[in-house]
């Protein structure tokens, strides 16, 4: 298990000043960002679907070709410290979003357990939750509406 009391780096560090590696070592693997979502353009609000990118691999909640994956979905957007902080559509328990607001990593994160299968076993990841936007048309994302994606089940 990693300790988070002793000066982790996500803890030191700003999002600005990570190195690659403890950058991408910050996804939890939960999928969540890999989800479709609507957005209302009067409003802004965000409405999430169970609609999975087409690289969303539904078990390990990974990208199946991550390296490549803008080139293969256009609309991927890539994150970086700003849009971390500014994208409303980023899961209330992405560790990104959370340490761009100045909070910690929640207990079932790999880098506090230890284990990348606590983000699964805390419910937190689409793991079995999704379905695949491959051959589906955009009008019918609405058809796949659902509201827990956005929620935190930690503030419960």
């Amino acid at each position: 298990m990693s300790d988070s009391g002793n000066n982790a780096f996500w803890q030191t560090k700003r999002l600005e000043d990570m190195s690659p590696a403890e950058w991408e070592s910050l996804c939890d693997g939960c999928g969540r960002c890999c989800l479709n979502k609507l957005e209302d353009w009067d409003t802004g609000e965000i409405y999430w679907t169970n609609v999975a990118c087409r690289l969303l691999d539904d078990g390990s909640c990974r990208c199946r070709d991550y390296p490549n994956r803008q080139a293969s979905v256009p609309d991927c957007v890539p994150l970086d410290a700003h849009a971390a902080r500014t994208l409303s559509w980023l899961p209330p328990t992405c560790a990104y979003r959370l340490l761009g607001e100045g909070h910690d990593l929640y207990w079932w994160h790999h880098l506090v357990s230890g284990d990348p299968e606590t983000v699964h076993e805390a419910g937190i990841s689409v793991r079995g939750r999704t379905i695949s936007e491959e051959g589906m048309e955009p009008e019918d994302l609405e058809d796949h509406l659902v509201d827990w994606p956005g929620e935190n089940p930690m503030e419960d």
